[in-house]
């Protein structure tokens, strides 16, 4: 019942073209590829600071069973 409800609200093809076409009159043709250009560094900061939460992550882990081993 959950995943039916979440695809009501999922915008459809004619809702993503009134998307874009706000976009590109708020923000105008030239503006866009910047705004996208800025939301892919911002994603790849976060995936780079994400991966490197785990690895921190994985090495206290490490340091945790060497100091259990002794």
């Amino acid at each position: 019942m959950y995943s039916s409800n979440v695809l009501l609200l999922m915008p459809s093809g004619y809702e993503w073209i009134l998307i874009i076409l706000a976009l590109v009159l708020l923000f105008g043709g030239r503006k866009i590829p910047e705004l996208m250009k800025g939301l892919g560094q911002g994603m790849r900061e976060f995936k780079k600071a994400k991966e490197e939460g785990f690895e921190e992550k994985e090495a206290d882990k490490e340091k945790k069973e060497a100091i259990k081993d002794k």
